[in-house]
């Protein structure tokens, strides 16, 4: 026990310490004991933080806590960003790397997308083999193929329909009325229901989209109905282009065109769409993008077949009735007499470069072979009846014709203009149109069916 001496100072115990109470010692212990414990405070402050920084790094997959140098990579441990490589992060991407190159589960495209087969044998070495017989609902006055796997048949005008087909399967997957309330496409002036009457088609490079042209209008304020033998003073009114959307198998736009259209044909570069006015002497120029009739260039009387060449400004255009063939340049909006020709006149196909331009005349039973850099006729050749449509291998080694008055559908060498097969078919064929996706030939009969030739299986 201690004891207090006389000055008020303690005295140890026995064994004990002696602590001073005088107020200088008391203040120095209180300002060594607020240093302790201000030093304390920042270990624990600083300690504190430490281990945050070891918390976060965990976290993040092993980063190196900040202010802690990271190690030097060894040699080969690069990564392609330039960062350091740890444990297994080079093996992790290469297998990213294998998976993003590996194939997809996806399915196969749409019937709309799918890619031309290139011919194993040239055109003009084959002969034609019937592979199939399409009836059922039809009059088809043509047929046309997207080139991605669908062919439209645009039926005889008072069956008021177009049917497409699958081009491989050889079904059909739609058929569309040409029935159609135009307010619902932005024309006015129409009220209720109003039907066209389908000719021609034409398809966007892509096959997305084709163009069927209207050859009259029925419904209100449509003027005299179109008939074959009208002039421009016939009163007949203007009609209309519907748009088929392959992707939605619908129509989805109209545009207005002149009296009674007939053939069109689509720019290389997709940008404009000419449409022949059997009534009105004229071709309609159309804008693709602003879904309008933006100018209308004359030619003469009953204007059919258009070909249009690569630099998508220069077209040919046969006037059946007039006996003629035009040129025309359709940004200054002009037309110059090329040639007349032998009666009637009908149908134009070019080769890919513009080079050679093929033109049916249907009454003088004659396909004449055009050089494009003279406008001459340099070679010739009577294939059947009533020549009709025409169309054109891929490989541009040969022709295919209907013989509209001879029921048969020829094919024609272009290297010589000679015809190197014939087959029968049904009464009246019409239309005509070579599918790339499959290499067959499409013949379409007015009297209600459809033969498909394959091109490519037999030799001559």
């Amino acid at each position: 026990m201690a004891t207090e001496d006389v000055n008020g100072r303690h005295r140890p115990g026995p064994g004990g310490l002696r602590v001073r109470t005088d107020p200088v010692y008391v203040r120095r212990r209180r300002a060594v004991a607020a240093g302790v414990g201000v030093l304390l405070l920042v270990l624990v402050v600083w300690l504190a933080v430490w281990l945050a920084g070891r918390d976060e790094a965990d976290a993040a997959g092993g980063q190196d806590a900040p202010g802690v140098a990271a190690p030097a990579p060894a040699p080969g441990d690069e990564t392609s960003d330039g960062d350091a490589a740890t444990g297994d992060t080079g093996a992790k991407a290469d297998e990213a790397e294998a998976d993003d190159e590996a194939p997809t589960s996806e399915g196969p495209p749409p019937i709309w997308q799918r890619e031309p087969v290139p011919n194993e044998l040239p055109s003009d070495t084959t002969a034609m083999e019937s592979v199939d017989y399409l009836t059922g609902g039809m009059t088809p006055k043509s047929v046309m193929s997207s080139d991605h796997g669908l062919m439209i048949a645009n039926n005889m005008m008072y069956s008021h329909t177009s049917t497409v087909f699958d081009s491989v399967t050889r079904e059909q997957v739609a058929v569309l009325d040409d029935a159609l309330d135009l307010s619902e496409f932005g024309v006015e002036g129409h009220p209720g229901v109003s039907q066209g009457s389908p000719v021609e088609a034409v398809w966007t490079a892509d096959g997305r989209y084709a163009y069927v042209s209207q050859y009259t209008m029925y419904g209100e304020n449509f003027g005299v109905q179109g008939f074959d033998a009208c002039t421009q003073d016939s009163g007949v009114g203007p009609s209309f282009l519907y748009r088929f959307d392959a992707e939605e198998m619908a129509w989805d736009q109209v545009i207005k065109v002149g009296a009674v259209p007939k053939y069109l044909e689509i720019t290389p570069d997709q940008s404009t769409i000419l449409v022949s006015n059997w009534c009105d002497a004229s071709i309609s120029v159309v804008d693709v993008e602003k879904a309008e009739e933006t100018k209308v260039i004359d030619v003469n009387e009953s204007p059919r077949g258009i070909a249009i060449m690569p630099d998508s400004n220069t077209a040919y255009v046969v006037a059946m009735y007039a006996q003629s063939l035009f040129k025309i340049d359709i940004e200054a909006g002009t037309s110059e007499l090329v040639m007349n020709t032998t009666l009637r006149p009908r149908h134009l196909n070019l080769t890919e470069d513009g080079s050679t331009l093929y033109m049916t005349v249907s009454s003088a039973n004659t396909i004449y072979k055009i050089d494009t850099a003279t406008d001459e006729i340099v070679d010739e050749v009577s294939p059947g009846l009533e020549p009709r449509s025409v169309t054109m291998s891929p490989d541009e080694t040969a022709l295919y014709v209907v013989n509209y008055n001879e029921a048969t559908v020829a094919k024609i060498r272009t290297s010589d203009m000679t015809v190197i097969d014939k087959r029968n078919v049904d009464a009246d064929p019409i239309g005509i149109d070579y599918d790339p996706v499959t290499n067959t030939v499409w013949v379409a009969c007015y009297n209600g069916s459809i033969y498909v030739f394959d091109d490519q299986s037999t030799p001559l």
